[in-house]
């Protein structure tokens, strides 16, 4: 998080080559040399592009659950949503998910005063297609009126206008944003207010839990008051950064889910289909946040896991004739399609890759000796695993082959 956030803060030409969008090598070099140039963007120039009334303005608390409820319902109500992760769900990432089920995703976070001011810091960090729907803009903040024009830029494109206030990151922390705001509730019901009153896209908001539940409540109830039409909650704390080593707290999310009237969603401990199911049970979430899990296996919501999640009932589960060197391949596939930087794709080659290269370091010192990124060279780092006669299988249980899996075929592709 901290390393995307500083390129952009300094606002300056990239000097590591990764922060070039990835192209063909003759496009590669003209960006090199002419870094200053940027590409027509394609979202509205200036902050007044709405011209309906906004959805929260002269509307009574009753009037405002209905409408979020009409709203979730028109998206279809998803279940199965791709978290918002920085520098990595980004649109072909996205789009890869929603092949292999998932049905609703945020892009990854936004600096709200970069995106006002950076035009090339808006082309290549938000990008999306007609398909890459239902879809969640998120944005960190800690200024109402920077956070609305930031918002109205995006408003034609997205579903919900989503506001972290999650982030646990010593950046989040230097900038005053994220879950750092949880000590400056007021600002974060401003922040909310403005939006609601403003936009014609609901807002929503992304929160960790506070250690004591009844401080969580007290915050959910508050952000709904100030007009928030969908709350997703990440069952840990501010200080709970690390994943493995703390659960979620799935009880905690019960609670906000029962004390609220809007649509909640829930975050943590998704690491498989059982996962899912466990969790929209436990909690009552009306659906459920990848993120990490994803970023392994992005064919996690279609019903495939991998190994760690078959040790001790392998039985049950059968090889899914699908790898993640197959997914990296198809992800390759939409990056050529819809470029992002190359930082993007080096960091999820590791992460699909990373049991494959446990087995051969060696490919995985190429990759990382490798200053320059083509397509080419990621495609043969897949052959090469390949040659070396390395196949690690995704797998699915033998019961859901007709059900999880019915939308993708064996190869992979989309029936």
């Amino acid at each position: 998080m901290a390393s995307s956030l500083t390129h952009a803060l300094a606002q300056d030409p990239p000097q590591d080559l990764d922060d070039l969008l990835c192209s063909n090598p003759q496009q590669q070099q003209q960006e090199i040399q002419q870094t200053e140039e940027h590409t027509s963007s394609s979202f509205p120039d200036t902050a007044s592009s709405c011209c309906l009334d906004p959805v929260g303005r002269y509307l009574n608390g009753e009037s405002r659950v209905e409408r979020a409820w009409a709203h979730w319902t028109k998206l279809g109500r998803p279940k199965l949503i791709v978290a918002p992760m920085v520098d990595n769900s980004e649109l072909p990432f996205r789009m890869l998910c929603r092949k292999y089920g998932a049905e609703a995703a945020y892009t990854p976070m936004l600096h709200s005063r970069i995106f006002t001011e950076n035009e090339k810091y808006r082309d290549q960090e938000f990008t999306t297609c007609k398909e890459d729907r239902p879809l969640f803009v998120q944005f960190c903040a800690n200024d109402p009126e920077i956070l609305l024009e930031a918002a109205r830029r995006v408003e034609p494109y997205c579903d919900y206008v989503d506001i972290n206030l999650g982030c646990p990151q010593r950046i989040a922390r230097r900038g005053n944003y994220g879950a750092f705001l949880m000590d400056k509730l007021p600002l974060v019901k401003s922040l909310v207010e403005k939006l609601t009153l403003n936009l014609n896209v609901p807002v929503s908001c992304k929160i960790r839990v506070f250690p004591k539940l009844e401080d969580t409540i007290n915050y959910a109830r508050m952000l709904e008051e100030a007009g928030c039409s969908l709350l997703a909650v990440h069952g840990r704390t501010r200080d709970e950064k690390d994943g493995k080593k703390f659960r979620a707290d799935w009880k905690a999310i019960k609670a906000v889910k029962d004390a609220l009237r809007i649509p909640v969603l829930a975050n943590g401990n998704i690491r498989h289909m059982d996962d899912v199911q466990s969790c929209l049970e436990e909690t009552g979430a009306d659906g459920v946040l990848s993120a990490e899990s994803l970023l392994e296996n992005p064919a996690l919501f279609a019903g495939f896991r991998t190994t760690e999640w078959v040790v001790g009932d392998e039985e049950s589960n059968i090889d899914g004739k699908l790898d993640q060197a197959d997914l990296l391949v198809e992800y390759l596939q939409l990056c050529e399609k819809y470029p992002v930087p190359w930082r993007m794709i080096r960091a999820h080659v590791h992460k699909m890759l990373g049991e494959w290269f446990r087995i051969h370091p060696h490919v995985r010192e190429e990759l990382n000796a490798q200053s320059i990124l083509t397509f080419e060279f990621l495609y043969n780092i897949v052959d090469k695993l390949r040659e070396l006669g390395l196949r690690i299988p995704l797998y699915v249980k033998e019961t859901n082959v007709g059900t999880h899996v019915a939308g993708v075929s064996a190869n992979g592709s989309a029936n």
